[in-house]
């Protein structure tokens, strides 16, 4: 399949320079043309129904807290304590200079159990001193969540990896208990925070 799109693109685009250079026989440059360009919207389709555009991940931002310089600590900056927060929310905070530690979000719902939350780069995205990682809720409406940060080893961090792609491949996200929480693991900053509308569907 792949062999037929790409044929299908250079062969069309062949036809298409032979038709913008060739001189005279006006008739058969248009036919060549008219040719190239249907080769090229083939190929450009087949290729799309095969490799699709990702979606783009839509998420929230609750509200933002002053930061008080230098850093001295990895810490949230947003949300806020007691915040009210979307089913996706964009989570941020600042680290101190030098840190060289990755930084993990876990959500601790209702039921007592840690989810730990990642982008494409499954650890939260550091750069300039700010870190951030889209959060994704999944509780009733008003249910209070804990959102906890840690700073891990790179133990704790493949841990964290690996039980996100295991949870993904299976569609099933049972939770980590306690106990399951890496000793590579250290808790910086915690804050409360409750769900504005019901996410049980969303995901």
């Amino acid at each position: 399949m792949w062999i037929s799109v790409i044929v299908s693109i250079a062969f069309g685009i062949v036809l298409l320079l032979v038709a913008i250079f060739k001189k005279k026989n006006y008739k058969l440059r248009a036919v060549l043309g008219i040719i190239g360009i249907s080769l090229l919207f083939y190929g450009s389709y087949t290729y799309g129904a095969m490799e699709p555009v990702p979606l783009i991940e839509i998420f929230d931002v609750a509200n933002k807290r002053q930061v008080e310089y230098p850093v001295k600590k990895v810490q949230v900056t947003s949300p806020t304590e007691n915040d009210t927060v979307q089913c996706r929310n964009l989570t941020m905070g600042v680290y101190p200079e030098g840190h060289n530690k990755d930084i993990w979000v876990l959500l601790l719902p209702s039921n007592g159990l840690y989810y730990p939350q990642s982008d494409n780069t499954n650890t939260s995205y550091k750069n300039d001193g700010k870190w951030q990682v889209i959060t994704r809720f999944g509780g009733s409406m008003n249910e209070d969540y804990q959102l906890l940060v840690y700073e891990t080893d790179s133990l704790a961090s493949r841990f964290f990896t690996q039980t996100i792609e295991k949870w993904k491949a299976a569609k099933e996200y049972p939770g980590l208990t306690k106990e399951q929480i890496p000793d590579g693991a250290k808790k910086v900053d915690e804050i409360y925070i409750t769900l504005a509308r019901d996410c049980t569907d969303v995901f």
